[in-house]
């Protein structure tokens, strides 16, 4: 039975919270963004101002061992920082039994990543290269059985189970789906699952029309299952970025070097008449900034989407591209995005997608419901001071994804059961 974090009663319990303290760290092990510790906090707090204490579990990087460059020893003084009491840390998340039952009420315990073990993800390490298919299948099986003690140690530290974790909602993994078993009648998700969920919801099946999804990103494989579930909820479908070049040659148009998926056209044409079927509206780039070489100082010019000189490349969207799309920006209730709408990353070529982070921005203040997921366009929002100006940010990328394509997250699933 899932509880609710609001009207549960902490008082004296311990809580083994899964956490998304994935954050980026530079050479000096200096955390360059905190995002994802913040957006945990509220979450935290509550349980250590109801009178409980706290075992904090999350993934760092994606080790293939105990890796010292991905030990959360590095993140311990910020976490501390940021909650307002000392931290204490579990140099091992497998054998901290006697650090957890020293736990006080207000106090709070940091486990050691938990992918310093295979247990975790539940796949098999250090196979050789020509492992037989018996080999894996019997490596597969040892993780799997391992797995059970590995869960059933974690679980054993703690009264109830909360899971905050919405970037690896999407992940069935020990500490995100297998653990909540544990506690049939004391799971509950976190202030920061419980906005993701309702963000979702409100896109997917509470949206106010019209409705507008813009997808970018650079390859249409990554997302032709978002393309297709889109084409079953919205009214318009801005396609953006690289994939949209992918469209573009499939109905005969010229994109000179641009980057395309040539065995994805027939997929492109598949959801172009799809949509006309459906009635909704698909926007590709009318117009497109195009460069002479992957670097900032390139040379550019504007040019017809689909009139792009051998030897240039497409790199951000054009003026007239965006002042298409936010008209239709404006006249929408609901706005989703997902991915960027040129190549981000080179200022240069960023304008495209910055343009879109204001549209969105001035159509939340018109009333409409916004909703900005994926790493770029996360970025973007977040770059031009508009996190707060939209009507929602998801922390998580595949997360999201699969949750826009209709999947039911193992996180999620886990605790509603």
């Amino acid at each position: 039975m899932q509880c609710s974090i609001d009207s549960y009663d902490f008082s004296g319990k311990k809580a083994i919270v899964r956490v998304d303290f994935n954050v980026p760290l530079n050479d000096k092990f200096e955390i360059t963004d905190d995002t994802r510790i913040r957006a945990a906090m509220p979450t935290l707090k509550k349980v250590l101002a109801g009178g409980g204490s706290l075992i904090i579990m999350s993934h760092l990087g994606r080790p293939k061992g105990v890796t010292e460059k991905f030990s959360l020893k590095h993140i311990l003084a910020h976490v501390s920082e940021l909650l307002g009491v000392q931290v204490a840390f579990a140099e091992d998340c497998q054998k901290a039994a006697a650090q957890v039952a020293e736990l006080k009420p207000g106090q709070a315990l940091l486990l050691e990543n938990l992918r310093f073990y295979a247990e975790e993800e539940g796949k098999p390490r250090g196979l050789a290269e020509d492992a037989t298919d018996e080999e894996k299948k019997a490596a597969k099986a040892a993780v799997k059985e391992s797995q059970k003690e590995f869960v059933k140690t974690l679980a054993s530290y703690a009264d109830c189970y909360i899971n905050d974790a919405f970037g690896t909602a999407h992940r069935a993994h020990a500490s995100t789906a297998l653990i909540a078993k544990y506690f049939p009648n004391d799971k509950m998700f976190g202030y920061l699952m419980e906005g993701e969920i309702k963000a979702i919801d409100n896109v997917l099946k509470n949206a106010s029309h019209p409705f507008t999804a813009i997808i970018g990103g650079s390859k249409v494989s990554s997302k032709l299952a978002v393309l297709e579930s889109m084409l079953e909820r919205v009214d318009n479908l801005i396609i953006g970025g690289g994939m949209g070049y992918t469209f573009l040659k499939a109905q005969g148009g010229h994109i000179g070097n641009s980057l395309h998926e040539d065995d994805l056209m027939p997929a492109a044409l598949d959801i172009l008449a799809k949509a006309k079927e459906k009635g909704v509206n698909i926007y590709l780039s009318v117009q497109t900034l195009v460069a002479d070489d992957f670097s900032a100082d390139a040379h550019t010019q504007l040019v017809p989407s689909n009139e792009i000189p051998d030897g240039w490349e497409g790199v951000d969207a054009g003026q007239k591209s965006l002042d298409i799309w936010k008209e239709v920006i404006m006249n929408s209730k609901t706005v989703l995005w997902n991915g960027p709408v040129g190549v981000f990353e080179i200022p240069a070529f960023a304008k495209g997608t910055l343009q879109i982070a204001r549209d969105l921005a001035e159509a939340t203040e018109k009333g409409a419901y916004t909703l900005v997921g994926g790493g770029d366009s996360v970025a973007a929002v977040t770059q031009m001071g508009f996190a707060d100006k939209v009507s929602y940010v998801s922390t998580g990328g595949g997360a999201m994804l699969e949750a826009l394509e209709g999947k039911e997250l193992p996180g999620i699933a886990a605790i509603k059961e």
